[in-house]
């Protein structure tokens, strides 16, 4: 029978040479994912067109579709809310598809056309969902507003072009343009302030929807 010190020390070279086979596995493992000599690319060079003018960037490539936006092409009109895709304050236009922009990266969007609130239209000029936006007081703090009125212009295309929604009762025939149906489209655009009945009112003059 073994006695105990010879068991300590048996044990002590098991746990000493485990270790060791991790440590070498590791480092084999980092040497086949990352040969010697290849440098990995942390920035990417990109050219889309924001508000109709071709911008050329060159971003880490970590950087997402609304810090490229708001920090490198200044466009602060588009707002950080929860940054995690659920208050729509950062909803863009991306060739004509609205997108939350905290969650895209940049570099995914190389060539494509993205529209901003600043692209819409501007004091004396407004674009029609932006005057009615103004006529029918669809804002309060105003924070959510350029999310708001960049998905409002989207949902009305989107039924236009017949892509159904939840609340679309009937798939093969052509999506109707109701209020219901633009309510179910906004959900995922928060008001804080609760200014969605006044929102909906503006979003109806321009779709056409009767009261």
């Amino acid at each position: 029978m073994q006695n105990p010190i010879q068991l300590e020390i048996s044990r002590r070279n098991l746990l000493v040479s485990s270790a060791a086979t991790v440590a070498v596995t590791g480092v084999a493992g980092k040497a086949v994912a990352q040969p010697a000599g290849r440098a990995m690319n942390l920035t990417t060079k990109l050219s889309f067109t924001v508000n109709g003018e071709i911008r050329e960037l060159d971003v880490d490539n970590r950087t997402t579709l609304l810090d490229a936006l708001r920090e490198h092409l200044h466009l602060t009109g588009t707002k950080k809310g929860c940054d995690h895709g659920q208050c729509g304050a950062c909803t863009v236009m991306v060739d004509g598809r609205r997108v939350n922009s905290c969650l895209s990266l940049a570099v995914m969007h190389d060539g494509d056309q993205v529209t901003t609130i600043e692209g819409l239209g501007e004091p004396g000029n407004l674009h029609p969902m932006q005057g009615a936006f103004v006529k029918h007081d669809g804002f309060q703090c105003g924070y959510c507003t350029p999310g708001q009125i960049c998905s409002s212009i989207a949902v009305i295309e989107e039924i236009k072009a017949n892509i159904p929604s939840h609340v679309t009762g009937d798939l093969t025939a052509q999506a109707q343009m109701t209020a219901h149906e633009v309510r179910e489209r906004m959900s995922g655009n928060i008001c804080r302030c609760g200014a969605y009945s006044n929102i909906l009112d503006a979003i109806s003059e321009i779709a056409g929807i009767k009261a």
